[in-house]
Order: structure tokens, then C-alpha cells, then sequence
């Protein structure tokens, strides 16, 4: 495994080692004694799935009291991937980091809590998406960001999003503070 970080502290793109053959590959996604030697959170309570089309964005979503993180794979196609900072004391807030997961390039994304967490299908056929998380789910505690919020201005790619109701509706960062 080979870690990335970025200009924001917090995120990490997880480089998973592949073993091909003329079979096809195998690659382990977590390994809890890698992921403690390496500094890599390790107490995951839920493993979730999404299968997407393209165009498809979800997010920008968030969980906070209780908070929760991430470890997102694209297991086929490919995902535009981005994690924004919402923490508020922090130095780098409303910036964020992008990633390009691909399913036949396996890697992880570490999403930690106080970032929302939004992606976009690029691939034409769609995209399986797993993740893990740090806590459950707590609807009360979720929020949504709206995916083209100006102060953010992340530069998706591709056409316009196809996006839910739920994220069509989604608040500013400035509401946030």
C-alpha cells in the first residue's frame, strides 16, 4: 500500500497493491494490521454499496454529532470523487481535495469526519461504489451541501448531474458557520 496525501490535511488516497495473472487480478481492500501500521483508521462499523449511471452526483453529504468518516472504492467504473473541509476552525475550510477512483485501478479514499463527501459517474456504463464508515448512520445528524455551491466551485466533470431531490435541495457552506 502507497499513501497520498493532499494540501489539506485529513483526506488520503489509499494505493492498494494488485496481483494480476491471466485470470484477471486480486487485491485486498483492508487489512487491519496494514492499515494500524500505517497510521490508517481501522474501527469500521458498517460496510455500504451504491450502484450509480453515469452523469449520476451524489452528495455533497455529511455527518456530524455523531461524526463519520469514510473509506470509499470504486469497485467498477469510474467515480470523480471529492471530499470538502467543514471544519470550521480549520485553515483550509470550503476547500476541497478530487480524486479519479477506478474500479480496474483499486485504491481507497479516506474521507475523514468533518468533510462532506460528494462523487460523479464518468464512466458510461455507471459505477459500483463501497465504502466503509466509522459510525452508523444517524439521520438526524446528516446534511447535504449543494453540489454547486459558489463558495466551493468544484469544477465536476462531464454533462449535467442527474441529482436527488434530497440533493437538489441542498443548504450552502455559509450555513454551516
Amino acid at each position: 500500500m502507497e499513501i497520498q496525501r493532499f494540501e489539506i490535511e485529513g483526506p488520503l488516497l489509499i494505493h492498494l497493491k494488485t496481483f494480476h495473472d491471466s485470470r484477471g487480478f486480486f487485491v485486498e481492500r483492508f487489512n487491519k494490521a496494514k492499515f494500524e501500521e500505517l497510521g490508517l483508521p481501522t474501527d469500521f462499523v458498517q460496510d455500504n454499496f451504491s450502484r450509480s449511471a453515469y452523469g449520476v452526483l451524489r452528495g455533497l453529504h455529511y455527518q456530524m454529532n455523531p461524526p463519520q468518516g469514510k473509506l470509499v472504492s470504486c469497485t467498477h467504473g469510474e467515480i470523480f470523487d471529492v471530499a470538502v473541509d467543514i471544519r470550521k476552525n480549520s485553515p483550509t475550510f470550503g476547500k476541497y481535495v478530487s480524486v479519479a477512483l477506478k474500479g480496474d485501478k483499486p485504491a481507497a479514499f479516506w474521507i475523514p469526519a468533518g468533510f462532506a463527501h460528494g462523487f460523479y459517474v464518468t464512466s458510461k456504463l455507471g459505477a459500483d461504489v463501497l465504502y466503509k464508515v466509522d459510525n452508523s448512520w444517524a439521520p438526524e445528524a446528516e446534511g447535504t451541501i449543494s453540489w454547486n455551491d459558489p463558495q466551493i466551485n468544484i469544477h465536476w466533470p462531464g454533462r449535467e448531474p442527474t441529482v436527488s431531490e434530497k440533493d437538489k435541495v441542498g443548504k450552502s457552506l455559509s450555513h454551516i458557520l
